[in-house]
């Protein structure tokens, strides 16, 4: 921001503020597997694999696609929080419609290129005819609803911007809930088979949206009104446009970097890419609670920098911080101590068991390796320093695939999780290091400069 209106008021941060916003999110980060699970098991119920197999691949390519469009979500967040710190509830709404117009383009065009996005699916999983009738009917069907997804983006940017955790919490329950209700009704009890999880997919990304949409209206209706002239203010759009890349390409660094250590662990033998995929749910199980206060990292940075408050910022990243640290403390720890108990649970292949239980102690760790990349990203995406963050994403990038070839043929397996450990590293302590050149640039006196923000 190059100016600081004076409604900007300083705020206070503690635990209880960080705990409102990051409970709830990781709560609703820990019902997104649920679709898959319920998924799995309604398709599961017609005892058909190649149904089964394109249900996963089709998922697969939609992730894959609104992953790197995530951005929508994170790049609202921070700029609404920072109009929140200013004072600027006018700015808020702007924030908003921008993000839903960006949205509603970008959605359209997904849903119009489903067929080409299908084929390229298709044509990358190289799988059998059966497999990819099934991941076609999935892809072109959820691609449909689009626009919704992406527009409940915008929705959770703006709530979570606004660090309203509970809000957001509700409207994750009823989108997965109304998706699960959906999926069984036209998917099982319907016959819809894979066409039906699709439709009941499209079908709860709608219902949230229309409710998102109705009390994101509802709370505009209490506010100033803004003109369209405010809404399309060239250089803020361009602003957004420029967060938005940013974050973008980051994602797409980060979606790099799994598929590198996928792909190198298969370069080991089935057995390896089978022990990896296994150790890697229990990364993703931790990245639930990392999130949450990512997410409030997020929130509360973006309010500190919109209202030049300094104090509120180092709490932040101060207590963020320490709750990072403490429950990926714990969460080593009992990976530690029953990660045996659950291999078991996930896998019955003996050989799979074994050896991933020689690596369990490397997937352990990974918790406490990411927990200063989780709360660093959330501090400069709320912060909007997201130059920064894609420049250290590719550098972490390019250290991975470096040490990766370095270490893989000397160490093996061992060698290609050691890299991911130093790219999880890397990504933390190169942002932090950054960090109070940033801090010193925002906070100082007089309006901070756009280049510093």
């Amino acid at each position: 921001m190059n100016t600081r209106p004076k409604l900007a008021q300083a705020f206070t941060v503690s635990n209880r503020t960080v705990l409102a916003i990051a409970v709830p999110m990781t709560l609703a980060y820990m019902t997104t597997p649920l679709l898959g699970l319920a998924d799995t098991a309604i398709i599961g119920q017609y005892g058909d694999a190649a149904m089964l197999g394109g249900l996963a691949a089709g998922a697969l390519v939609f992730d894959f696609v609104f992953s790197t469009l995530s951005f929508l979500r994170s790049g609202t967040t921070g700029l609404v929080a920072q109009a929140l710190g200013a004072g600027d509830s006018g700015e808020e709404q702007a924030v908003f419609w921008r993000a839903f117009l960006i949205a509603l383009v970008l959605g359209l065009a997904v849903a119009l290129l489903a067929p080409l996005i299908a084929t390229g699916g298709i044509s990358f999983l190289g799988a059998e005819p059966e497999v990819n009738r099934a991941l076609d009917t999935y892809v072109r069907i959820r691609l449909l609803g689009a626009p919704f997804t992406l527009i409940n983006y915008a929705i959770l940017g703006y709530l979570l911007g606004r660090g309203d955790g509970k809000t957001a919490l509700a409207l994750q329950f009823l989108l997965n809930g109304t998706n699960i209700a959906f999926s069984l009704v036209l998917g099982l009890h319907l016959g819809w088979n894979v066409a039906g999880v699709a439709w009941g997919t499209v079908g709860g990304e709608l219902t949230a949206m229309l409710a998102g949409m109705a009390i994101v209206l509802s709370r505009f209706r209490t506010g100033p009104r803004v003109g369209l002239a405010r809404i399309a203010d060239m250089p803020a759009i361009g602003r957004m446009m420029s967060l938005n890349r940013d974050i973008m390409i980051r994602s797409f660094a980060l979606i790099a970097t799994f598929a590198l250590f996928t792909r190198q662990g298969a370069q080991f033998g089935t057995v390896t890419l089978a022990a990896n995929a296994v150790l890697m749910n229990f990364f993703m199980a931790t990245a639930f609670f990392l999130d949450g206060f990512a997410t409030a990292a997020e929130q509360l940075a973006g309010r500190a920098v919109g209202a030049g408050d300094r104090i509120a910022f180092r709490r932040t990243v101060r207590l963020c911080a320490l709750w990072g640290f403490v429950l990926s403390g714990i969460a080593t720890a009992a990976l530690l101590g029953w990660g045996g108990d659950l291999i078991a649970f996930l896998t019955t292949a003996e050989d799979v068991r074994e050896l991933a239980a020689t690596f369990l102690p490397w997937a352990a760790f990974t918790a406490m390796s990411a927990v200063l990349a989780f709360e660093m990203d959330g501090v400069f995406i709320g912060a909007t320093w997201s130059a920064d963050m894609r420049n250290t994403m590719l550098l972490s990038l390019a250290a991975f695939a470096a040490t990766m070839m370095a270490l893989t043929p000397l160490l093996g397996n061992h060698g290609l999780w050691l890299a991911l450990h130093i790219f999880l590293l890397l990504r933390g302590i190169g942002l932090a290091a950054m960090l109070p050149r940033r801090e010193r640039a925002t906070f100082a006196p007089g309006p901070a400069s756009s280049e510093a923000i």
